[in-house]
């Protein structure tokens, strides 16, 4: 806005270092003629993409004196400072800035008094940091708009430093989520070769080891930027500075640094692709394509001298970049086409960009001689392919812009302030024009606003902007020319590990990748059914895949370890999928249950048969000589024995697993007792036939029912303790079997249940030894022939029945119990019963006193 000389308003003036502008070479507003021709004559690079900084505070400060709301009356200036990498002289520019600063008043005739109150600026870390080592000592606000990660205690250092960009840990945090996301474990890193580089790798390398990545190589890049006098030696020097990178199987490369590094690494790799079309031996040098990841600080540009070089840019196609976040700012673009070399009287850099960017010689040009073509001032910027200059606003220049803005604010409040004071004394002291730089501090600390983007623009409690990255895609085309889509972004306000947030759709990937998204690992994934095996003397990322061990899975590719699968489950024959394991136990629809079934009712069906003839005629001779109490004890005991097996057979549950063993082996034991009894009644009676035995007195039921009972009592002693101690109960086997689950019942106790079958061959034995002594006792009172054979029947089941039993599992170890006594039980009823049911049914004439005692029973 215009002003009078005599006006009490002042020009407010920001001072901006941009960084490496130029090359090595210092510039700013005056002497540019002079500057021009040590240019030329020096050879110097310059990075014209950089010149859109400068157009964005020009722009930025148009905006806010074009704005009534902020300092009204009052009106921004700015001096323009270029950078250098040799520290001495970055001092020397500060100094120069804040002393000898030369008055840069473009449109402006009003009296002017240097009042600096802010620096923006610088790029990288070094340049920034040796400004601050100066404006500290001052207490000038200094927004730095460079993507780099402060050292230790640099907010205590310097507390008037202030930086227009994200935290850099946020960067960090997101290269390793999206390299989780994408599966990349084994990564090259290409750093800068300077404190910043190794302060990146040392920050990232346990970050990446907590996470399973692996770095493949660490390269370091010089700082400097040179071209060899030819491309063997910048072969040369590849072969030296980047033989791990060109040599190694990584497709995931990040790359962290400057420009000016990312610039050395690109005609480095384009001079190579060209050597490898020149000379077939190098073919194996870099042959297969990769996934650039670059952090913000690096952007994609050329020196305007390598279009001779003609370095290819779609090497780069694909790549994946962490920028700093910027919007398309209103009238930014109609502004970049007002741009003309008829700036030079105001600009003291537009005569160098243009004729760079053009390659010709501005009008009235001291060295129009040594540059053929001339400028005709209708070039335009939207024709320079991006590597040279983008028409979009870049993250450092919105960066810049936005730096602008927050001094402007700072400054309008501080004279807000001023004026609601009460006294004029306070308000000329808190006025824009009196207003000092440390003043400015209290208000930037805790400065909010929105920018013309919309965009909401404060600082943290460390000075950094409130804010995150954008992730970009790099979509190249033939002309040298790019475009950089946003694919996603970094949110600092997310959950720690979810702030990576990222569109896979929008991706475009390098052309010669044959699978997307593209894999980089150190080997071939394992497939399902193998794990990881580290390979000795290797990174933990290098692998071998072994098949899983049995009873172990994997069912996804790469895993680390197999795992084993649930109890209830088992694994396949390829090990990569666990299969429910099948209920293993007797049901009455297996074959075997079906057998003892119908075995079972069948020989209960004989039972019940022989129980009624011996009822129906319990009063022939055979029947009364046999004792017929013991008889009919037997026969019940041996039915309720046939029906027992129906206990084992169907699902184990809590009364089937009680009553089992123990109701088996009652009744069991009163069946042998019962032939224990009939066995000694048999011995007693024929002693009691000789003259003058005492035996006579022992004869008679008593005996045998005491015999019967008190034998049956200890077995009923013994299965109450069982079941009041440690009681049977159903049970699930996992593990015997592989591919089943045995449902069972638990005895609760080994020892218990071998008790109660210990006892029954106590009495088996005890039957067995009375009626093989008693054998040859005379026929006419000797049933212990029948009852010898019977007890050696049952002797030979269950002696062969103990290994039986323990070598099976399952179902089978039921039947092998059910056929046990099944078969013990049918030979005592065979034994015994079968020969008398013969006489008393087939041969009824035998069935006499008579016969009985002329006759072998």
């Amino acid at each position: 806005m215009g002003c009078h000389e005599d006006s009490r308003w002042e020009r407010r003036a920001v001072k901006v270092n941009l960084n490496s502008l130029h090359e090595g070479q210092y510039k700013n507003v005056a002497s540019k003629k002079t500057q021009y021709l040590k240019l030329i004559g020096n050879n110097q690079r310059v990075l014209t993409k950089f010149y859109q900084h400068i157009l964005a505070l020009v722009f930025a400060v148009d905006e806010v004196n074009d704005n009534p709301k902020i300092l009204p009356n009052a009106t921004l200036g700015f001096h323009i400072y270029d950078s250098y990498s040799d520290s001495r002289m970055t001092y020397h520019s500060t100094l120069d800035l804040l002393f000898k600063s030369r008055h840069f008043v473009p449109n402006y005739k009003c009296g002017i008094q240097k009042n600096i109150i802010g620096v923006i600026g610088g790029l990288s870390f070094d340049t920034s940091s040796h400004m601050a080592d100066i404006l500290h000592l001052f207490k000038i606000p200094q927004i730095s708009f460079g993507s780099f990660e402060p050292r230790e205690n640099d907010e205590i250092k310097f507390p008037s430093f202030y930086r227009m960009v994200p935290n850099e840990r946020l960067q960090y945090r997101g290269i390793v989520q999206l390299l989780l996301h994408f599966k990349w474990k084994w990564v090259g890193f290409i750093a800068q070769d300077d404190e910043g580089g190794e302060h990146f790798l040392q920050t990232v390398e346990p970050m990446l080891s907590k996470n399973g990545i692996c770095s493949a190589f660490t390269e370091r890049v010089q700082t400097s930027v040179h071209f060899p006098s030819n491309i063997f030696d910048m072969i040369d020097e590849a072969r030296i500075h980047l033989s791990a990178f060109m040599m190694s199987k990584a497709n995931a490369v990040v790359i962290h640094g400057e420009t000016a590094a990312m610039i050395s690494l690109t005609s480095t790799i384009g001079a190579i692709k060209v050597t490898q079309l020149m000379f077939p031996q190098y073919k194996k040098w870099l042959s297969e394509a990769k996934i650039w990841i670059t952090t913000a600080q690096i952007d994609f540009t050329l020196y305007i001298l390598q279009k001779v070089v003609d370095v290819d840019m779609q090497m780069f196609h694909g790549a994946i970049s962490f920028a700093i976040h910027t919007k398309e700012i209103q009238d930014f673009k109609e502004f970049l086409h007002t741009v003309n070399p008829t700036w030079a009287n105001g600009d003291g850099f537009i005569n160098n960009f243009w004729e760079q960017a053009f390659i010709c010689s501005v009008w009235n040009s001291t060295v129009s001689s040594l540059i053929g073509n001339t400028c005709t001032g209708e070039e335009m910027l939207e024709s320079l392919p991006a590597p040279y200059f983008e028409m979009s606003m870049t993250g450092h220049s919105y960066s810049i812009y936005n730096a602008v803005y927050a001094l402007a604010h700072a400054l309008h409040i501080t004279y807000s302030s001023g004026a609601n004071l009460n006294t004029m004394e306070a308000r000329a002291r808190l006025s824009p024009w009196n207003a000092e730089p440390w003043q400015l501090h209290s208000f930037l600390q805790r400065i909010l606003f929105n920018n013309s983007a919309g965009d909401e623009i404060t600082f943290n409690e460390r000075g950094e902007l409130a804010a995150g990255f954008d992730i970009t895609n790099l979509v190249t085309f033939q002309n040298k020319s790019y475009v950089r889509v946003k694919v996603g972004n970094l949110d600092p306000h997310a959950y720690p590990g979810k702030e990576l947030i990222i569109n896979e759709d929008r991706i475009k990937w390098n052309r010669d990748f044959t699978q997307v998204p593209p894999l980089s690992v150190c080997n071939d994934c394992c497939p399902p059914g193998y794990g990881k095996k580290k390979k000795e003397g290797k990174k933990f990322c290098c692998y071998d895949c072994a098949p899983c061990p049995d009873g172990m899975i994997s069912n996804g590719k790469d895993m680390e370890i197999c795992v084993s699968c649930p109890e209830d489950q088992y694994a396949n024959k390829g090990q990569d999928q666990c299969i429910a394991k099948i209920p293993n136990f007797l049901t009455f629809e297996d074959t075997s249950a079906i057998i003892s079934t119908f075995s079972s009712l069948l020989l209960s069906l004989i039972t019940v048969l022989m129980l009624g003839i011996f009822i129906k005629h319990r009063d022939t001779p055979i029947v009364k000589a046999n004792n017929r109490s013991l008889t009919y004890i037997l026969l019940i005991s041996l039915l309720l024995c046939f029906l027992c097996s129906f206990l084992f057979i169907g699902m184990p549950n809590k009364v089937t697993c009680l009553l089992r063993q123990t109701a088996f082996g009652i009744v069991f034991s009163v069946a042998l007792s019962s032939i224990l009894a009939k066995t000694i009644s048999v011995v007693l009676a024929f002693m009691a036939t000789k003259p003058g035995s005492r035996m006579r007195k022992w004869l008679g039921p008593k005996l045998a029912y005491s015999i019967v009972l008190s034998c049956s009592e200890i077995q009923v002693g013994i299965c109450a303790v069982w079941l009041a101690t440690t009681p049977p109960f159903p049970d699930m086997d996992m593990h015997s079997m592989t591919e089943e689950i045995l449902l069972l019942c638990n005895e609760g106790s080994v020892l218990m249940f071998y008790c109660v079958l210990g006892y029954m061959g106590f009495l088996a034995i005890v039957s067995f030894t009375v009626a093989f002594l008693a054998r040859k006792l005379p026929d006419t009172f000797n049933e212990a022939k029948f009852i010898t054979f019977s007890m050696l029947i049952f002797c030979s089941v269950w002696v062969s029945f103990v290994p039986t039993y323990m070598s099976t599992r399952g179902k089978y170890m039921v039947a092998v119990e059910i056929f046990s006594i099944l078969a013990s039980c049918a030979g005592l009823l065979g034994c015994i019963f079968f020969p008398k049911c013969y006489i008393i049914v087939m041969r009824p004439e035998l069935n006499t006193r008579n016969q009985l005692k002329r006759r072998n029973i």
